[in-house]
């Protein structure tokens, strides 16, 4: 259980990573491959997990400051273009994996379609990069036995690839597993310019270089 856990969670980080910078247009779910992920070393027995697009969201939030008149907000923009595999081991929890996580960023959309078409054009320029991936390297807080519908804490850490620049991330948050769903909520802090893009700034309005990056994730046996 705590392996379709870490899984999910792995799937989770990778998609706020993607959303955070994807405040672009579109609702169509990313298409899943197979392809996409491999069963990890020793999971041989782990059973097969797809997170499923519909019943997930990741999204970014920054702060925006508007010159006119002084006024803080926070922009969110959201989508549900999220691929990923996770291979969740029952006899051994600790030993789940999971696969990489893929999200199209060109997806992502905001309350403001200037906001997302300047960042889909001149910053985050999505549509030149569309897609963004987390690939976990590693996972802290999976239990040798788990108990249905237990909540889990964990802090998933990998590479997360956004604007054709790869950087390490560290996802936190918590997994829970009840019958054949996995479901779980993860969150990244993450600098745009780390990424090799500025804060946008349009018109009036100025965006922080801070953004939150959140994902939501539901996640069935693969071919159920």
């Amino acid at each position: 259980m705590h392996k379709r856990i870490a899984a999910v969670i792995a799937g989770i980080t990778l998609v706020a990573a993607a959303a955070f910078w994807q405040a672009t247009g579109g609702t169509a779910p990313v298409a899943h491959t197979l392809a996409a992920a491999a069963p990890a070393p020793g999971s041989a027995n782990a059973q097969h997990f797809v997170i499923d697009p519909r019943a997930s969201e990741a999204s970014y939030h920054v702060g925006e400051t508007l010159f006119r008149d002084n006024t803080f907000q926070v922009a969110v923009g959201v989508t549900h273009g999220i691929q990923g595999d996770v291979y969740v081991d029952r006899a051994h929890p600790e030993q789940s994996r999971i696969g990489t996580i893929t999200v199209d960023v060109n997806q992502f959309t905001s309350d403001n379609s200037h906001r997302d078409n300047a960042i889909r054009t001149h910053w985050l320029e999505s549509n030149a990069y569309p897609t963004a991936t987390f690939v976990p390297t590693s996972i802290e807080g999976l239990p040798k036995t788990y108990a249905a519908g237990q909540t889990v804490p964990v802090k998933i850490a990998g590479n997360l690839t956004v604007h054709n620049t790869t950087k390490p991330a560290t996802f936190t948050g918590t997994l829970k597993l009840s019958g054949d769903t996995l479901t779980g909520t993860m969150q990244s802090t993450v600098l745009m310019k780390d990424f090799g893009f500025n804060p946008p700034s349009i018109m009036m309005l100025q965006t922080e270089d801070k953004a939150l990056l959140e994902f939501q994730f539901t996640a069935h046996p693969f071919g159920a």
